[in-house]
């Protein structure tokens, strides 16, 4: 312990970082010190700046892409956004797609739901049966058609292209279709992409990327998917 009046030394770049102008303390809310005496600045908001739109992107091999796409169309339309959702594996029923069937009377013309897909492919024994792959071929391309329509029309501040990724990466959809859907949409209209394997070459054009890594799933250990978890 300090006798009462003792002189205690500051570090340096702890005096440094305390003779910043109280301009600057007040535009950050001031600097915080930590435990050693050393000022840090917490970079202030009115730094940052919005964009119009945005391209997010929810890949990885685990649980949880198509649910947060879910999420988001969510708060979309709680911030009043004109909305489409675009599925391009799933054509069975699944809970989000009854959801989403049960609120569309709610938001009338703000809620778009196209579901095209015919199925999982090249996904061995989950693939779809007696489906060709020209069939899947020509689902994946009426499912685009519909998903540039809706990206390029100005008519729809998002949206969310679900399994699109997948798509791309079985060869339904090229990488080169995936690209023009991000650069041509319109100015405003942020675009959600889903699925596994989202091409690396096109990271730059996206503003958010997150990676689902598995840690564990019940699936591995031979447990089947649950209703209301999983689908």
């Amino acid at each position: 312990m300090q006798p009462p009046h003792s002189t205690v030394s500051i570090p340096k770049n702890a005096q440094t970082a305390k003779r910043q102008t109280s301009q600057t303390r007040r535009r950050s809310r001031n600097s915080n010190r930590d435990k050693t005496g050393v000022y840090y600045t917490v970079m202030a908001f009115e730094e940052f700046t919005t964009k119009d739109s945005v391209v997010v992107v929810y890949t990885g091999e685990s649980k949880g892409k198509t649910s947060a796409s879910i999420g988001m169309m969510v708060r979309a339309l709680g911030n009043g956004w004109r909305v489409a959702y675009i599925q391009f594996i799933k054509f069975w029923t699944v809970g989000e797609h009854t959801f989403i069937h049960e609120i569309m009377p709610l938001y009338k013309d703000r809620l778009d739901f196209y579901k095209g897909g015919k199925g999982f492919y090249n996904a061995g024994a989950l693939s779809a049966k007696n489906v060709s792959e020209s069939q899947h071929k020509t689902a994946a391309k009426e499912t685009y058609a519909h998903a540039f329509a809706c990206a390029t029309d100005s008519a729809h501040d998002l949206v969310i292209c679900d399994e699109i990724n997948n798509a791309v990466h079985d060869g339904l959809l090229s990488v080169q279709q995936l690209k023009q859907l991000i650069s041509r949409r319109a100015p405003k209209t942020s675009l959600c992409l889903t699925g596994r394997d989202f091409p690396e070459e096109l990271y730059d054009q996206c503003d958010i990327i997150t990676d689902m890594h598995k840690i564990k799933h019940h699936y591995d250990d031979k447990f089947l998917a649950n209703p209301g978890i999983d689908y």
